[in-house]
């Protein structure tokens, strides 16, 4: 009897000081969870992983894992492989967290599986024992399962269930080694590799605040009319399904085509839709239309400065691209006039209307030289007017696009909505001579069949409700509100602007220093600005650079220029 007394007690003591162990470790991970920026809700009476109770969020797929977490520091010992009974169970899901029950069971799984606690390989419990354990539906669990398919935490073994995917041991950590190794630069977010137009381009994908990106080449997202995009997409998804399961046509959806054909003849511009190419913005509408008129080792002219994204995409081509000087009105026409005797071009691009990167605008007196030159040495002109909805008009600033004069017999015009309706539409279109659009559409649809019919379908949507005038003229006025402080500040830091644009969002600078030099001290600093060494065809260094009057709000950015340039 003494003897089973004494072990009775002694095994109470021991599962009282286990019991107080665990509420010890319990209350610990709660605490953490309080004081983690969580933006999910807190769950306190959760028994999942500890580093999903310290931070929701952060245990999303997709998400790195946290460095104090793991499974050797006593956080849960490790399920027994599922499939013997009901399995582990994953937390108490929460009906009214304002989380959905699908992603609370993705989050809980995918937390044990960051954490070690669910081994690759081991079995998930059947769709019907976790929504028993869980008390959820069949529907619920299947959701979350396919969901943690996409995202690489499990995967689905036909006639026997789902199972945690094998994932490399050092996947998930690799990147804050890599990271440790790298120089100062590459720490700053922004790439290392030498600057030229694809280091450019790369860094302005970057996920990073828009003020911290003076040199972009887009106006702040939130500068765009949101709401009326998703609207637009609302009305388009309530269509028949059968409309947005199928291809589209080559030459691009017929009422967007009609309704261009009205913004067009605002413009004097008169074209009929079967003028009219819609493509995956200006980019695609350039690359076809070089594609389509120039063969290998043929002359492309081009302004220098200039877009510099097509250079290289022309020089891939196997063109030849020669930059013509740009002048505050427009191209130097004795310059453009001499090379072109010597080169015989088959194509010269142009922005007519606010530059990029000056801003400036081409003058009548200018638009009627370079038209008489084509015809005379025998080239197309391609007018790139992305910015059109950015001018105010003639009365703020004079403005003559060549398409107006030429009615679309000797120039193709370029047009889209990526700048000033969302660039993830990824919408633009062309138009020219029928003769001409049937070939670009031949074209089109020999390379990537047709552009993408519900963008489309969102892009006519809004603007043939309306507002999208009202939304363009925002955008001037809000630019026209910060322009002129703005360029007071250049001045003051140093930098020298030669003609004061009205209107647009770029200025075009001189820092009197080599850009590529002051580029590369502004990563330090995660800054990217965007010199002008990348605006020429010749790529040679530059005291130029452009910058973006709606990315100039960050005192930083003001900061950095005054330390830099020595301004007073």
């Amino acid at each position: 009897m003494t003897n089973t007394r004494t072990r009775t007690s002694l095994l109470g003591a021991a599962a009282a000081a286990a019991a107080e162990a665990v509420n010890e470790a319990l209350a610990a991970a709660q605490a953490r969870a309080m004081a983690a920026p969580a933006p999910g809700p807190a769950v306190t009476s959760v028994p999942v992983a500890r580093s999903a109770m310290r931070n929701p969020a952060a245990r999303a797929p997709g998400h790195a894992p946290d460095a104090r977490g793991g499974a050797g520091r006593g956080a849960e010992p490790t399920p027994a492989p599922a499939g013997r009974g009901a399995g582990p169970t994953f937390g108490l899901l929460l009906r009214e967290s304002g989380e959905t029950l699908i992603d609370q069971i993705v989050r809980s799984v995918a937390a044990r599986i960051d954490d070690r606690l669910l081994r690759g390989g081991a079995r998930m419990p059947s769709i019907r024992a976790f929504a028993a354990s869980h008390n959820v539906s069949a529907f619920t669990v299947v959701a979350a399962y396919d969901k943690l398919v996409a995202t690489g935490y499990l995967e689905s073994r036909r006639g026997a269930g789902f199972f945690v995917r094998e994932r490399p041991a050092m996947a998930l950590n690799s990147a804050d080694g890599a990271a440790a190794a790298l120089p100062l630069r590459a720490q700053s977010g922004f790439d290392a590799k030498p600057i030229d137009v694809v280091w450019l381009v790369r860094n302005m994908f970057r996920q990073m605040p828009h003020q911290q990106m003076p040199g972009s080449g887009v106006l702040p997202p939130e500068w765009l009319d949101g709401p009326a995009i998703a609207n637009a997409l609302r009305a388009v998804s309530r269509q028949n399904p059968n409309l947005l399961l199928s291809y589209g046509v080559p030459q691009g959806f017929l009422p967007l085509r009609q309704q261009l054909q009205h913004k067009l003849a605002e413009l004097e511009i008169a074209a009929i839709p079967d003028q009219i190419v819609t493509t995956a913005g200006v980019t695609q509408a350039l690359d076809l239309v070089a594609r389509e008129f120039t063969r290998p080792g043929d002359t492309i002219f081009v302004d220098d400065p200039a877009w510099f994204l097509m250079f290289g995409s022309f020089a891939a081509l196997g063109a030849k691209v020669i930059g013509i000087p740009r002048l505050a009105d427009g191209p130097d026409i004795a310059r453009l006039a001499e090379l072109a005797a010597l080169h015989k071009p088959k194509l010269y691009i142009i922005n007519s209307v606010l530059h990029n990167p000056s801003s400036t605008s081409l003058s009548a007196a200018k638009a009627f030289q370079v038209l008489r030159l084509s015809e005379e040495h025998g080239f197309l002109i391609v007018e790139d007017d992305i910015y059109c909805d950015l001018h105010p008009g003639s009365a703020v600033q004079p403005a003559t696009r060549l398409a107006a004069l030429d009615q679309l017999q000797r120039v193709i015009y370029l047009g889209g909505f990526s700048k000033t309706m969302a660039a993830n539409l990824r919408v633009g279109y062309i138009a020219t001579s029928v003769e001409r659009a049937e070939r670009l559409a031949d074209r089109k649809m020999l390379s990537t069949l047709t552009t993408s019919d519900i963008g489309e379908r969102v892009v006519y949507k809004v603007l043939s409700e309306g507002s999208y005038r009202k939304h363009a003229d925002r955008m001037r006025a809000r630019l026209d509100g910060i322009r002129a402080k703005a360029l007071r500040q250049m001045e003051r830091v140093g930098l020298k602007v030669d003609a004061s644009p009205p209107a647009g969002m770029f200025v075009w600078v001189d820092a009197g220093c080599d850009t590529n030099v002051l580029t590369e001290r502004a990563m330090t600093d995660n800054l990217l600005l965007a010199p002008g060494s990348l605006f020429s065809p010749k790529q040679l260094p530059s005291t130029r650079m452009r910058l973006n009057v709606a990315a100039m709000q960050e005192p930083a950015t003001w900061r950095f220029l005054e330390r830099e340039l020595g301004g007073s």
